[in-house]
């Protein structure tokens, strides 16, 4: 599979400029390279949240391609319905037997959350369509509030940093995994800086035989205390710390297509956000050892289902070090 980014700069994106998104945001530049990779015509179904709400005030869109818009929770059960609606009409001869991709577009709220239910059930019966995450790790729409995907130690406005609690106090849901525990054909997890990894796997998604899901991780400036211009910077962090390691579960089997080792700290990540100033501000040592030790363990795990070694973390190689 080639994806040449001369060639795909040439084609319609499927979605305008113009739009009410944040300067910033990552959104519009994952749904302009999924849409970008599709090699079907596609029918969307988008969540309510940012993306909905910022591309489709009345009496304008941003959109190019049939867009159905459904509530936070049921976006998914909207693409199989639809999905579900057209073979019904190809088999009754009322509508041509061509390819069609359906997609859905939702929110970490949107996924992890509120409609996890009708998503869990729409990768039960098996509908052909594709789902992405737009994860940016908050309910941003509603006013940056905690989600199942924001990660332990944030700031947000339901999970304020103080004496009592240094920000969320758990750890976010593996959603990747979850997911990938339904056995559909295809699962991945891709960030926003890394375009052609994330295009091929669309393309991967886009042809397998049956449901696809694919984690974006999606910065978000205003969220997540940074200036405009650093998203892709943030998102390549987050790759190279390991907290968002790039992956494939194509029928069952793990690949990793990202880094094959930390190269960077998880410090190095908090720093560079104001979500989290107060656990580096207060020095509160604690919870930033237990993030880099949770990012070890899932790190490690990870590794084990691909088929490597575990990765030793700087303390344990110092350790192994010391001994010899």
């Amino acid at each position: 599979m080639t994806l040449k980014l001369r060639e795909l700069s040439m084609l319609d994106d499927g979605f305008n400029p113009g739009h009410g998104l944040c300067a910033g945001c990552s959104e519009s530049v994952i749904v302009r390279q999924v849409l970008t990779a599709l090699e079907n015509p596609p029918v969307v179904a988008l969540a309510t949240g940012c993306l909905e709400v910022s591309s489709t005030r009345f009496p304008d869109t941003a959109w190019k391609v049939p867009l159905i818009h459904s509530a936070f929770e049921n976006a998914a059960t909207s693409a199989s319905g639809v999905e579900a609606a057209f073979k019904a009409l190809v088999r009754k001869g009322r509508m041509a037997d061509r390819p069609i991709t359906f997609v859905v577009f939702g929110g970490d709220g949107a996924t992890y959350d509120i409609g996890f239910q009708w998503l869990s059930g729409a990768l039960e019966r098996g509908h052909k369509f594709m789902y992405v995450c737009l994860n940016n790790e908050g309910y941003m729409n509603t006013g940056i509030q905690r989600s199942g995907a924001t990660m332990l130690g944030a700031w947000t406005t339901t999970t304020p940093a103080g004496s009592v609690t240094p920000g969320k106090p758990q750890w976010r849901k593996d959603m990747t995994g979850i997911i990938a525990a339904h056995g559909i054909p295809y699962v991945a997890q891709a960030a926003v800086h890394h375009w052609k990894d994330l295009m091929t796997k669309v393309r991967k998604a886009e042809a397998a035989d049956g449901p696809a899901f694919i984690n974006v991780l999606a910065p978000c400036d205003r969220g997540w205390r940074y200036e405009p211009e650093d998203t892709m910077a943030i998102s390549r962090l987050a790759v190279e710390t390991a907290l968002w390691p790039l992956y494939e579960v194509e029928n069952g089997k793990y690949k990793l297509n990202g880094p094959r080792h930390k190269s960077l700290p998880i410090v190095d990540y908090l720093e560079s956000q104001g979500r989290f100033r107060h656990l580096l501000r207060n020095g509160d040592p604690a919870v930033v050892e237990e993030i880099q030790g949770i990012v070890d363990l899932e790190w490690n795990r990870l590794r084990e289902k691909c088929g490597l070694e575990p990765e030793l973390s700087k303390n344990e190689a110092e350790a192994v070090t010391s001994a010899d």
